[in-house]
């Protein structure tokens, strides 16, 4: 069986005794009931991941000596999805939870020209985002930007492969993402994926005068959050493959 998983902000390698902050410890001694001598893991969220026991069940300061510390390699490729939050937050907070399981490796609010004013919460989203990595047993947390303008990201996106997903009927992408992706097996990737009502078509536009790919993600008009699952799964599992 596993042993638990937690997730700490930082650690200093030459220092083996660590403190656990209030949450992690009550956690541990409150909910699992573990008691000194008990094995867990953690992770920095950086590829790092630490084997140690409990030497002291403080349930507010407790304390760990690390026994092991090896370095899981990052992903292969990198996978940005730049996504519209949305006016109902709980389905953007389950975008940013599934997207981590799947293995994104940046997710960007973006701020479109029909982004619907939400109210922005990045330290819930960062919590989010460190369980869901959590429960899905990896060690390299997401990096969660701050909230992007369209015509921001269009200028500073650097990837093998910048795409749009959109669904106007001019210009219609004539190029599926899954059929893009067998073809070209990229490094890294970015794709946009907009609000409830699509992105404009000056934004469209303006996307591909600097070089962004036009994809489809299907026959079926998809959900934002939909759409970014489905994008999100295609990008990451080509570097599975």
């Amino acid at each position: 069986m596993a042993l638990p998983l937690f997730y700490i902000s930082s650690f200093d390698p030459a220092n083996p005794e660590i403190m656990l902050d209030e949450d992690n410890s009550r956690h541990i001694i409150q909910v699992l009931r573990m008691r000194p001598g008990e094995g867990l893991q953690l992770t920095d969220g950086r590829g790092a991941l630490l084997t140690a026991v409990i030497i002291d069940d403080n349930k507010k300061k407790c304390r760990v000596r690390v026994g092991t510390v090896t370095t899981q390699p990052p992903p292969k490729k990198t996978v940005a999805v730049a996504i519209s939050p949305l006016k109902n937050a709980s389905r953007f907070e389950w975008f940013l939870e599934k997207a981590t399981e799947i293995g994104v490796t940046t997710i960007i609010p973006l701020l479109s020209e029909r982004t619907e004013r939400q109210h922005n919460k990045p330290e819930r989203w960062q919590n989010i985002l460190v369980s869901a990595m959590l429960q899905s047993q990896q060690t390299w947390l997401p990096e969660l930007s701050a909230p992007t303008p369209f015509s921001q990201l269009l200028h500073t996106a650097k990837a093998d492969d910048r795409l749009i997903a959109h669904c106007l009927e001019a210009p219609r992408p004539t190029a599926s993402l899954a059929a893009l992706i067998h073809k070209r097996h990229s490094r890294s990737s970015l794709i946009l994926i907009g609000p409830e009502g699509d992105f404009s078509q000056m934004e469209v536009e303006s996307a591909l005068a600097e070089g962004f790919i036009p994809v489809t993600l299907g026959a079926a008009r998809l959900r934002t959050e939909t759409a970014g699952i489905v994008a999100a799964t295609l990008l990451c599992i080509d570097d599975q493959l």
